[in-house]
C-alpha cells in the first residue's frame, strides 16, 4: 500500500487520457481522494492518444487552438491540485471477481470499492512481411514524434490511412520532408471537412487514391513501398512502388482493454459495453465511458451504498498548480559543471568531456508526447541517485547534426555515457528501472556479475 493511503480506496482510476483525468478531477472535487493509475508502456503512454497529437483545436476554450500535450499536462496539474493521487506505472492486473476490486500496479495491490476503466486504446499496425524488419528504420506509428528525426528531414514520406490522424500527420510532416504521400485504402477521405481541406489544399501532400500498402523494402533502412490498386482483381500483385525514405501508421486502434476480458462485457471490437448513454457496465461498481458521466456516478453508488469514505481539503482551496517552468539552454554563463540535469550541445560537450559520472542523454522533440512523459521520469531517477548521475537534454530541431551522429532515429532516445564511452541506447518509453539499473550497474561494476 503506498504511504498515507487508506486500505480500500474509494475510487481507482485505470488510464490517464482525458477520461481518466476528467474523472479524477470530478471524484477529486468530491472529496473521494480518488487514485489514477496512469500507466506507463502497456496500451500506450500516460496522457493517451493526445500526447502524440499536434495542435487540437476542438477542445472548448482554446481559440487558437493547444498542443495535446500541454492539454494533457494542464488536466494532469488540475487532477493533482485538487487531490488526485497518481501511480505512474501500468495496471498489470485487475480482479473484479470479489469486493473490494483488486487491481495491480507497480508492484502493489490496491484494493477500491469502485473503478473507472480509462485504458483507451493503441495505434494499430499493418503487420507487413518486412514491417519489424524496418520498425524505427523508416517506419514509425507516431509522425508527431519522429518527424524531426534527421534521417526524415527533405526526403519523400508516406502515410498511410484517411482519417483525422492520416490528415494531421501528412500536414504535420511536410515541416520537415521534401513530399508527403498519402496511401488512401478508399476513394475518399474519412477525415472531418477541415482536415481534409488542409490536406487537399497543400501542394507539397500527394494522395494516392484506392491504394492498399503491401510491403516495404530497403537495405539498412527504408527506401520503397509495394502499393496493390484496390479497385483490381483482389489476388492482383503490387501495381506500383513509391520510393520514400519514412513511412508512417495512422490505421486506426485497437482497446486496450485485455485487463478485463472476460470479466466485463465487451463489444466484437473489444470496447466495454455500457448502458445505452450511461457509464455503467456490466458489473455493478464498475464504470467506462465519458469520464464526467463515470465519476459522478460512481460517487452516486458509492454514497448510495455507505462506502465513501470522503476526506477535506485543508485549505479548501489548493494553491494554484502554477506553470512548469522549461530548462533553459546551457551556455558558458549559466552552465553548471555538477547540475543534475542540463539542456543543449554546451552541456553536452562539457559533461561528456569533463564530467567523472555517468551521463544520461535524452533526445527529444518538441511535439514529442513520449518525450514529455519520459523526462519527469529520468529527473526523478538522478534525483533518487543523489548527484552520482547527470543528465542532458537534446532538441533534435535544434541540434539535428548531434543528433544524426549519434544515430538517433526516433524520439525519445536515451543514450548512456560514462569516462566518455557510449555503454548503452534505449529507444522509445522504458520503465525508470531500467535507466537506474544501468546507471548503478557502471557506479557498482560487480552488480554486472
Amino acid at each position: 500500500m503506498s504511504a498515507g493511503r487508506p486500505a480500500v480506496e474509494n475510487l481507482v482510476i485505470v488510464g490517464s487520457g482525458p477520461a481518466g483525468y476528467t474523472a479524477a478531477i470530478y471524484a477529486a472535487r468530491a472529496n473521494l481522494n480518488p487514485l489514477l493509475i496512469t500507466g506507463f508502456q502497456d496500451g500506450g503512454i500516460p496522457g493517451g492518444q493526445l500526447m502524440t497529437t499536434t495542435d487540437v483545436e476542438n477542445f472548448p476554450g482554446f481559440p487558437d487552438g493547444v498542443l495535446g500535450p500541454v492539454l494533457m499536462d494542464k488536466m494532469k496539474a488540475q487532477a493533482v491540485r485538487w487531490g488526485s493521487h497518481l501511480v505512474e506505472a501500468d495496471a498489470d492486473g485487475i480482479d473484479l471477481s470479489a469486493r473490494p476490486f483488486r487491481i495491480q500496479a507497480d508492484g502493489e495491490t490496491f484494493h477500491a470499492q469502485a473503478l473507472i476503466i480509462a485504458t483507451g486504446a493503441s495505434a494499430n499496425r499493418l503487420n507487413l512481411p518486412s514491417e519489424q524488419r524496418f520498425w524505427s528504420r523508416g517506419i514509425s506509428a507516431c509522425a508527431i514524434c519522429d518527424g524531426a528525426t534527421p534521417q526524415f528531414r527533405g526526403e519523400e514520406l508516406a502515410v498511410v490511412g484517411g482519417g483525422d490522424s492520416a490528415c494531421e500527420e501528412a500536414v504535420y510532416l511536410t515541416k520537415y520532408g521534401s513530399r508527403v504521400h498519402l496511401i488512401v485504402r478508399g476513394s475518399r477521405l474519412r477525415a472531418s471537412g477541415a482536415m481534409a481541406d488542409r490536406v487537399l489544399a497543400n501542394p507539397n501532400i500527394t494522395v494516392h487514391w484506392n491504394r492498399q500498402l503491401v510491403d516495404v523494402s530497403g537495405d539498412d533502412w527504408l527506401d520503397g513501398l509495394s502499393l496493390r490498386d484496390t479497385t483490381g482483381p483482389e489476388a492482383a500483385e503490387a501495381t506500383e512502388t513509391l520510393s520514400v525514405r519514412g513511412l508512417f501508421y495512422a490505421i486506426g486502434h485497437t482497446p486496450n482493454t485485455h485487463l478485463v476480458q472476460g470479466q466485463l462485457e465487451l463489444d466484437s471490437l473489444g470496447y466495454v459495453v455500457t448502458k445505452p448513454g450511461r457509464p455503467e457496465t456490466s458489473q455493478e461498481g464498475v464504470y467506462a465511458g465519458s469520464g464526467c458521466q463515470a465519476a459522478l456516478a460512481a460517487e452516486r453508488w458509492l454514497s448510495h451504498h455507505d462506502l465513501a469514505v470522503t476526506v477535506s481539503h485543508n485549505p479548501v482551496d489548493p494553491k494554484p498548480s502554477g506553470e512548469p517552468m522549461a530548462t533553459a539552454e546551457s551556455d558558458a554563463e549559466n552552465f553548471e559543471a555538477d547540475g543534475l540535469w542540463q539542456k543543449g550541445s554546451y552541456a553536452l560537450r562539457k559533461l561528456y568531456h569533463d564530467s567523472p559520472r555517468p551521463v544520461l542523454v535524452v533526445y527529444t522533440s518538441p511535439s514529442c508526447g513520449p518525450c514529455h512523459v519520459l523526462k519527469p521520469q529520468l529527473k526523478r531517477i538522478l534525483d533518487e541517485l543523489g548527484g552520482a548521475a547527470q543528465g542532458v537534454e537534446i532538441n533534435i530541431e535544434a541540434d539535428p547534426e548531434i543528433a544524426q551522429q549519434a544515430g538517433v532515429t526516433g524520439t525519445p532516445t536515451v543514450q548512456l555515457f560514462f569516462q566518455k564511452e557510449l555503454k548503452q541506447t534505449f529507444r522509445g518509453v522504458k520503465q525508470r528501472s531500467e535507466f537506474k539499473t544501468a546507471i548503478e550497474a557502471l557506479l557498482n561494476p560487480s552488480l554486472l556479475d
